[in-house]
């Protein structure tokens, strides 16, 4: 999911950026920015690197079982003369 540490540190990297004029409000700018990046992200289909890791080792897996079927299959069919 995502990290509100980061969001907190990137809206507050953010009110520093607003001009010296605009300071007083910096807490409510500061919250502003993080509603709008939290319902930015919130919005996109996003998965955590764990999440991202162990589907990609399912992938993995379920590749190398398919190309062993694969290798079978065209074995059985060269022994039964069949075409591959």
């Amino acid at each position: 999911m995502i990290d509100f540490n980061h969001l907190d540190d990137l809206a507050r990297r953010l009110s520093d950026l607003v001009p010296p004029g605009l300071r007083e409000s910096r807490d409510e700018l500061q919250a502003g920015f993080k509603n709008v990046l939290q319902a930015g992200l919130s919005r996109l289909d996003l998965v955590t690197r764990e999440e991202f890791d162990v589907q990609r080792a399912v992938l993995l897996r379920t590749r190398e079982k398919l190309e062993a079927l694969e290798r079978t299959v065209a074995a059985l069919e060269a022994r039964n003369g069949q075409p591959g």
